[in-house]
């Protein structure tokens, strides 16, 4: 990469930052720079992209897991929990699957019993259909997060902040569950008006038991405009043609695919987990691929520059 994008966004040179095309990656910034805060919008997975993967050797949880692990869910209930994630999550992230014969099981891992309820249509998961049985309360969800060992990456809120301080709309398009990831941001304090989330959300009756979950069903492998009820978000934001994309799996890469005009994006891939088998792949797929890094610090950077802050505190000092 060019010493003068090396120089300015410092970051990039951490030890963790991994790129196939690095000349390929100044050409894509130094276009998003141009076109600054008014260009830009950030499309970001939730889980293992903006929290943790781990802390201290121990896996952080999910918004999935933060429910599965409450005290308000039975042990035989968290034990089929466990048993769905541990035949499941390795052909999710299986290298040497393709994406149409992942599609089938991830449904078949998320959906399974149809059932109407008050008029409206849920496609119930496996794992939707044994929370059901908990009488989870939504009162209950606050307490939930509180309880968890929930985790943003270190430098969640200079991220957070900074894109709401520019005008900057962050899409969270998520196939965790809305109404916790949502509960782990505002406990975070950072959820502001510039935030869209788009994700399975729970529907509780007119006592407040979860009874089901809306619309149609978010899964790893379907976050696309498909799925996109909303499609006038993208719509009102016809300006904002620069994307910076943030995930952690394959399924994350079609996540800008209901922006009608794109002009220039750059996609940060978050390798977690299997880094050995996934490596090739993953720098095959993504501009910049971040490697066990538990931090935002190169995406922050990366936004520093965009968004010409550096400039700014530059002309503060002098």
């Amino acid at each position: 990469m060019a010493e003068e994008v090396k120089e300015q966004v410092k970051d990039l040179m951490k030890a963790t930052v991994l790129m196939r095309h690095p000349q390929q990656v100044q050409e894509i910034i130094r276009s998003l720079r141009k076109g600054g805060p008014h260009r830009l919008q950030v499309i970001s997975d939730f889980d293992m992209t903006l929290t943790r993967f781990g802390f201290n050797g121990k896996r952080c949880p999910t918004s999935y897991n933060i429910l599965d692990n409450s005290k308000l869910i039975s042990e035989d209930c968290q034990k089929k929990l466990k048993d769905l994630l541990h035949y499941y999550y390795p052909i999710e992230i299986d290298p040497n699957r393709t994406v149409k014969e992942k599609f089938p099981l991830m449904v078949e891992w998320y959906s399974k019993v149809p059932s109407i309820l008050q008029k409206k249509l849920f496609r119930w998961t496996k794992a939707h259909n044994l929370l059901c049985q908990q009488k989870i309360q939504k009162y209950q969800i606050a307490q939930i997060v509180r309880d968890s060992d929930a985790m943003l990456r270190e430098g969640y809120e200079t991220f957070f902040n900074t894109l709401y301080r520019s005008n900057v709309p962050l899409l969270i398009f998520s196939a965790g569950i809305g109404d916790i990831l949502e509960e782990i941001i505002r406990q975070m304090n950072v959820f502001h008006p510039n935030i869209h989330v788009v994700s399975n959300y729970m529907d509780f009756d007119e006592s407040g038991y979860l009874q089901g979950f809306k619309g149609q069903l978010i899964h790893t492998y379907n976050k696309n405009s498909s799925v996109l009820d909303d499609s006038k978000y993208f719509e009102q934001l016809q300006a904002k043609t620069n994307i910076l994309l943030l995930g952690d799996s394959m399924g994350d890469l079609t996540m800008a695919d209901g922006v009608s005009s794109v002009g220039n994006i750059l996609k940060i891939g978050f390798l977690n987990d299997k880094v050995e088998e996934r490596r090739e792949r993953y720098l095959d797929s993504y501009d910049i691929v971040l490697e066990k890094d538990e931090t935002l610090d190169v995406v922050n950077g990366i936004l520093t520059h965009i968004l010409c802050e550096d400039d700014q505190a530059g002309m503060q000092e002098s």
